[in-house]
């Protein structure tokens, strides 16, 4: 998958970083940006994959893409209105 697949206003690299770490950076740098624009976010704690998808359905914003390539988690969040 490419990013440019898709307008992503920022990209945020929490590469080595722990559970939970990824989703809690996440939420913060939702708030970074406008409704409706989408934040890739880089990731390779093997938890993140399941706890990024939990973190979109439970705060209400859109899994746009969720890919793993070479052990980094590559994921495209669509901020929403909450």
């Amino acid at each position: 998958m490419k990013t440019q697949d898709f307008e992503t206003k920022k990209s945020f690299d929490f590469m080595g970083l722990k559970c939970p770490l990824p989703v809690l950076k996440t939420k913060r740098a939702l708030k970074e940006v406008k409704d409706g624009e989408i934040i890739e976010v880089l990731a390779d704690d093997p938890a993140a994959n399941l706890d990024l998808k939990h973190f979109c359905e439970v705060s209400g914003n859109t899994l746009v893409k969720i890919t793993m390539e070479n052990n980094i988690i590559k994921c495209l969040i669509q901020k929403n209105t909450n």
